[in-house]
């Protein structure tokens, strides 16, 4: 496992990785609010052609826009990010797909669930984005995405705080297979 974009404080305990996300750190390029970030932390590995990532984390939301979950990049212009995304006082299930240019799907989080997984299943030139809650399987779709076949992209974790100062995410879980 390999880091891109180091965040300041971090640890591993087993299979645990609590990250201290740091504040003004996004992912986004270009669409509706005209800037470009590529300073999130991210944590993982890098796999050739099909591969599955399934993260389980939770976290200590506390400004608009502080999210986790997990990723699949493979430069800065090309990646998913799907999680949960704390957006106007409440929590929302997040995917955002970038291929040049961000766009950004997002659906309420049924109460305040404790604990997600979201899982990207990258198959040929698709990837298939299921989520569960509080320790369920993650069996529930939440969108379908075409990504770039046969080429080397980084699977794991990811979280950022872009508007705030930052807080604390702790992922019980992060699998790269």
């Amino acid at each position: 496992m390999e880091w891109i974009n180091e965040p300041a404080g971090w640890s591993v305990e087993g299979d645990a990785l609590t990250v201290a996300v740091g504040g003004k750190t996004d992912l986004w390029q270009k669409t509706h609010y005209g800037y470009a970030f590529d300073n999130a932390p991210m944590y993982g590995r890098v796999v050739e052609g099909d591969m599955r990532v399934t993260v389980t984390f939770e976290a200590d939301y506390a400004e608009q826009y502080d999210q986790a979950g997990a990723i699949l990049r493979i430069d800065e212009a090309n990646w998913i990010k799907a999680g949960t995304e704390f957006v106007d006082g409440a929590l929302q299930i997040s995917v955002v797909v970038t291929r040049g240019f961000s766009d950004w799907s997002v659906k309420a989080a049924p109460g305040m669930p404790r604990s997600f997984t979201i899982d990207l299943l990258r198959e040929g030139d698709a990837v298939t984005v299921r989520y569960g809650m509080d320790g369920e399987e993650p069996d529930t779709l939440i969108r379908l995405a075409y990504f770039p076949p046969g080429v080397p992209a980084l699977g794991g974790a990811m979280a950022a705080a872009p508007v705030g100062p930052g807080f604390e995410a702790r992922f019980s879980k992060v699998s790269v297979i």
